[in-house]
């Protein structure tokens, strides 16, 4: 009897050993938010830029607002999103964070700083033209 309890028990102990190891991942390994590729599509729209009269309040993101930023407000980008917006008409970019939501106006797809709009060469007109490209998390340092 003491031989068949043996070979009984040989099963469990088995499973339990293996219990400690580590076996390889079935399948690819997710991708981590620095590895993917740029969280959305090019956009091609038209580009506003805040009033004056909105600086510190509170974005989306729960920061104030800060006109000297380099910041921006979209609609379908995630928060923290690193994007190159370049005006069609100057060719001048610049590298915003979204950190807001908007804009709110139909016929745009960003609403920029005033800083950001000064360095693309939109301030006098109010608007311009512009060419949204998401980057990789890793793109900015």
């Amino acid at each position: 009897m003491p031989r068949l309890t043996a070979l009984a028990a040989l099963p469990l102990a088995l499973g339990i050993a293996a219990c400690g190891q580590t076996s390889a991942p079935s399948g690819p390994e997710p991708a981590r938010a620095a590895d993917a590729a740029a969280p959305g599509p090019v956009q091609v729209g038209e580009a506003s830029y805040y009033a004056s009269e909105l600086a510190g309040r509170p974005t989306a993101s729960g920061e104030p607002l800060k006109p000297e930023a380099m910041t921006a407000a979209s609609r379908s980008l995630p928060l923290g999103t690193d994007a190159r917006v370049t005006n069609t008409e100057t060719g001048r970019s610049v590298v915003v964070e979204v950190n807001d939501r908007g804009p709110y106006a139909k016929n745009r797809i960003i609403d920029v700083t005033p800083k950001a709009a000064e360095r693309l060469g939109m301030k006098a007109d109010g608007a311009a033209r512009v060419v949204v490209q998401p980057l990789p998390a890793d793109a900015v340092p």
